[in-house]
């Protein structure tokens, strides 16, 4: 894949993200993966998501910078959202959370075959009042 079929490829996964279509990551993640160094299954990586959204509905993954080399990606996203169920052992709080989150995936064949993330988890404890 060229590099700009695998910004495309990311850009659109961010779409489904913010539309919170999260079954559509059938088009982006291959069945099987690597998710922060451990083997998973696309479907949990689609329950981790349907969780999240579930918890806290208006979240949203704005990217602000994005390094496209070979096969992987890399970016800067700042996500937001509104805490209204319980979401990472937290009782709804009803707070907008603001943070970080860095990424670096994968591409093999138009879908993920990797995926590394790392959130601001200081500023998510904080504004949960963890």
């Amino acid at each position: 894949m060229s590099e700009s079929e695998v910004r495309e490829v990311f850009e659109r996964y961010i779409d489904a993200l913010n539309a919170h279509d999260f079954d559509r990551m059938t088009e982006f993640v291959h069945d099987e993966l690597i998710e922060n160094g451990k083997p998973v299954r696309r479907d949990d990586i689609i329950a981790e998501l349907k969780a999240h959204g579930d918890a806290v509905p208006d979240f949203t993954w704005r990217v602000q910078d994005i390094a496209i080399d070979g096969d992987r990606v890399a970016a800067r996203l700042f996500n937001k959202g509104t805490h209204t169920k319980e979401w990472l052992g937290v009782a709804p709080t009803g707070a907008t959370l603001e943070f970080a989150e860095y990424s670096f995936h994968k591409v093999r064949d138009g879908r993920f075959y990797e995926m590394n993330y790392l959130i601001d988890a200081q500023a998510v404890q904080r504004q949960l009042g963890s």
